[in-house]
């Protein structure tokens, strides 16, 4: 069932919006989830992935990779990871690209702008929202 009225659930309009998205969109869309000791640290579950972040790749062919990103390749949603190439016939190399969704974040680049990122994402409190029996049973009373 759809439940936000301002987005759209047709296939055709989702694509377009994929294809024809800005750069500044792909940037979002090509996140990743941290892994389990930095998202435990962080308290984020995932971020937009740049470069000289340290992935691992788990899905695919090239699964249980690890290295470096060296490229971000917005226009085909695709990220290049250090040592991960293909010897082509002519015995140039060239590297792999990778779909985003297919990483783990192991290890992040921080600079002030990823701190600050990081800060904004965070939960501000881990109880909020939260009510305990004692706050129920004193407003009875």
């Amino acid at each position: 069932m759809k439940r936000n009225p301002n987005v759209t659930s047709s296939i055709r309009k989702q694509r377009k919006a994929h294809f024809t998205a800005p750069s500044g969109e792909r940037r979002i869309r090509m996140s990743a989830p941290l892994s389990k000791d930095l998202r435990a640290k962080y308290s984020v579950r995932s971020l937009p992935l740049r470069k000289d972040d340290e992935v691992k790749v788990v899905v695919g062919d090239h699964k249980d990779h690890e290295g470096k990103i060296v490229a971000c390749y917005r226009k085909r949603y695709v990220i290049h990871i250090d040592k991960l190439d293909v010897t082509r016939a002519n015995g140039n190399t060239a590297p792999i690209g990778i779909n985003a969704s297919n990483v783990v974040i192991t290890k992040l680049k921080l600079d002030k702008d990823r701190k600050a990122l990081l800060a904004r994402k965070a939960p501000k409190s881990a109880n909020k929202g939260k009510v305990e029996k004692s706050e129920v049973s004193a407003d009875v009373n």
